[in-house]
């Protein structure tokens, strides 16, 4: 059950981000996939603002992952610098840990991503709007865009 948002600015992004934040648990996994400067980072910081995390969130580009300490931890994985790398860097402590984990170019660590999770593609549209395509994996995760859709439905 694919769900499909249209965000026109980086202030609805922003908004999405934090209202899917706002409904994530530990253990959670969120998987985002686009284009160079789609948005990923900025759909990030949405979901720290709704795990009420006040530290500014930027792009782990360099460090692989960040940790953010909110009502759940965030790791905020950037993983485009491991793409010929065969290295594991501890992932199930972060997948299965105590936060919610956000891998940016999830598809570069396939094989070490939980089966179940939550992908989300986002893509340019015209004009700056982005399009974000929702893909659940799991009962976890249908459930929880649910949960999103109706929160979104009554905003």
């Amino acid at each position: 059950m694919e769900q499909s948002y249209h965000c026109e600015n980086e202030k609805e992004l922003i908004a999405l981000g934090e209202l899917l934040g706002r409904l994530l648990r530990p253990k959670d996994v969120i998987a985002l996939e686009g284009d160079l400067g789609a948005g990923k980072t900025t759909f990030t910081k949405g979901i720290a603002k709704g795990l009420d995390i006040e530290r500014v969130v930027n792009s782990p580009t360099f460090t692989i992952v960040k940790e953010y300490h909110g009502r759940v931890p965030l790791y905020h994985m950037d993983v485009y610098r491991l793409e010929d790398s065969d290295e594991d860097l501890g992932f199930d402590e972060y997948f299965y840990g105590e936060g919610v984990t956000v891998v940016e170019w999830a598809h570069l660590v396939e094989e070490y991503l939980p089966p179940e999770r939550l992908t989300i593609h986002i893509q340019y549209e015209g004009s700056g709007g982005r399009k974000l395509v929702f893909i659940p994996t799991g009962q976890r995760y249908y459930e929880l865009c649910e949960e999103l859709h109706h929160e979104r439905a009554s905003h």
